[in-house]
């Protein structure tokens, strides 16, 4: 194999590569205690999960689920939180400026498992679904903890009030 062939292949490769982690998905490590007990139930231990950007391409996020974002207040930095409410829904906030918010359209209300110890909504308001890169579908790391995420809204969490359009079917 000559270096002409190397060149090429990397050449091709990487465009593939970075082609499919922003339309597939990739695996990221989760840091910090803002999701527990969901993730890193084990603060000495990091959970990897898999984020799923074909699932979120159409911003089709639903009550429960773990999604990836860009952070409003820090583009650079990417955040992993648990969607409460969506657009037209009530919300109870925790600390936020007022303590009910509508969510407006085209967002949607996140917050960590562990309320206290979470940069989310309750800290920069209803994020924009522009912000959304990914759903987290699955802990694929360590080993003893490989599961599938499964939508959960705790009930004390619950929206107050569900707006017609994003009731379930």
């Amino acid at each position: 194999m000559g270096l002409n062939s190397v060149v090429r292949n990397i050449l091709l490769g990487i465009p593939i590569g970075v082609t499919f982690v922003n339309t597939v998905g990739y695996v990221a490590r989760v840091e910090g205690i803002s999701m527990q007990p969901a993730l890193n139930p084990d603060a000495k231990e990091y959970d990897y999960v898999f984020l799923n950007c074909w699932a979120a391409h159409n911003y089709d996020i639903n009550y429960g689920e773990i999604i990836s974002f860009k952070s409003p207040k820090h583009p650079d930095q990417k955040l992993i939180k648990r969607v409460i409410g969506l657009e037209g829904d009530e919300v109870g906030t925790i600390g936020y400026r007022s303590p009910v918010l509508r969510v407006p359209e085209g967002h949607c209300w996140v917050e960590g498992d562990n309320t206290g110890h979470s940069v989310d909504s309750n800290t920069f308001g209803p994020l924009s679904l522009g912000l959304v890169i990914a759903k987290a579908t699955h802990i694929v790391w360590p080993p003893s903890r490989w599961q599938q995420l499964h939508p959960l809204v705790p009930e004390d969490r619950t929206p107050l009030r569900v707006s017609k359009q994003s009731q379930p079917a």
